[in-house]
C-alpha cells in the first residue's frame, strides 16, 4: 500500500508507500514490457479490496538531524485484487492519510481520488486554518509534507504518462527504463526500475536527468525497499527509503499494524470527512 506504490506510489514509493500481492509460480519468460509494468503497479499499489496501516516517516537532513511524522493511511479500491489480477490490472482508488504527529500537523488530512481516465484529484486539509486546499496537477511532483517523497509517490504515477522499455534482465530482476511522454511536466528525464521477477515488487527506482558530462545521466533521486514481511499471507513492504541525492537528505517510511480487507466504506473518502475524521478507523 506505491500515502499505500499509500502516504506507492508513496510511494515504493510511495511504492508506499508499497502494498504487495502474492504471486503464483509462473513462467515469466513470455511477458512483454507492458505486462511487467502492469504487474509491478498491481503489486505496488493494489492489495485486496482495501487496507490500513500506521506509518512513521523519518526525515533526515544534510546534518543528520531527524524529524518525524506519524500518520494513519486508509486505502480503498473500486475493484478487488482478484478482478484486477485476472483482468484490468487497474482500478480507481481512494486514499485517506490522517496525520497524528508532530503537533503542528495533528489532524491534517491528505486525500486522493485516483482516476483512470483523467488527472487524479488531491486535497489537503489544514486544521489550523480550517482550510481545504485542492492540490493542482502541476504540484504533484512537489515535496509531500516536507519529506523526500512527492505527492505523486503516495498514490502512484499513471502508467500511460511514460513510455516503458525492458533494457535488461538479470537472474532476479527485470530492469525497465521509463521516459515521460510530456517531458515539460516533470523534473526527470527518465527513471530505471528494478522489478523482482518472482514477486514483481519494484525494489528500486532511480530517477535521472540528462547531463552533457555524463552519458549515463545524472542520478538525483532514488527509492529503495528496505524490508519485506509476510502479512495475512502476502509479502508486504514494511520499510522503504527515498533519497534526494543532490540535497543529501532522505526519508524512511516504516509501516506497522498493516491490515488488508478491513471493509472500509466508500463515504470515508469524501470532502466531508476531511474536517470530520472517521475515528473508528483511525484508532
Amino acid at each position: 500500500m506505491n500515502i499505500i506504490t499509500m502516504i506507492s506510489r508513496v510511494l515504493i514509493a510511495v511504492a508506499a508507500l508499497l502494498w504487495c500481492l502474492p504471486t503464483a509460480a509462473t513462467d515469466n519468460s513470455a511477458l512483454n514490457v507492458e505486462e511487467i509494468v502492469h504487474r509491478a503497479n498491481l503489486i505496488a499499489y493494489y492489495q485486496g479490496k482495501d487496507g490500513r496501516a500506521e506509518v512513521q516517516m523519518t526525515i533526515t537532513d544534510q546534518q543528520g538531524r531527524e524529524r518525524e511524522r506519524r500518520m494513519i493511511i486508509l486505502r480503498r479500491d473500486d475493484a478487488d485484487s482478484d478482478a484486477l489480477a485476472a483482468h484490468a490490472y487497474l482500478s480507481a482508488q481512494q486514499y485517506y492519510v490522517y496525520f497524528q504527529r508532530p503537533a503542528d500537523l495533528n489532524r491534517t488530512v491528505f486525500m486522493v481520488w485516483k482516476q483512470l481516465d483523467s488527472e487524479d484529484d488531491r486535497w489537503l486539509y489544514l486544521p489550523s486554518l480550517d482550510l481545504v486546499r485542492r492540490i493542482a496537477a502541476t504540484d504533484k511532483r512537489n515535496s509531500f509534507v516536507g519529506s523526500d517523497f512527492y505527492y505523486e509517490d503516495v498514490s502512484g504515477r499513471q502508467l500511460d504518462l511514460d513510455e516503458h522499455a525492458l533494457i535488461t534482465e538479470t537472474e532476479q530482476y527485470y530492469v525497465l527504463r521509463s521516459t515521460p511522454k510530456q517531458a515539460d511536466q516533470v523534473e526527470f528525464d527518465w527513471y530505471v526500475s528494478h522489478v523482482h521477477k518472482s514477486t514483481f515488487i519494484p525494489v528500486q527506482i532511480s530517477y535521472y536527468r540528462n547531463d552533457p558530462n555524463k552519458p549515463e545521466g545524472h542520478k538525483y533521486r532514488e527509492a529503495t525497499v528496505l524490508q519485506v514481511e509476510t502479512i495475512q499471507g502476502r509479502p508486504t513492504v514494511t520499510r522503504a527509503r527515498m533519497q534526494s541525492l543532490d540535497a543529501g537528505t532522505e526519508t524512511v517510511m516504516s509501516y506497522r499494524r498493516v491490515e488488508y480487507d478491513v471493509g472500509l466504506p466508500a463515504d470515508i473518502f469524501s470532502e466531508r470527512h476531511l474536517r470530520s475524521a472517521p475515528r473508528q478507523y483511525l484508532r
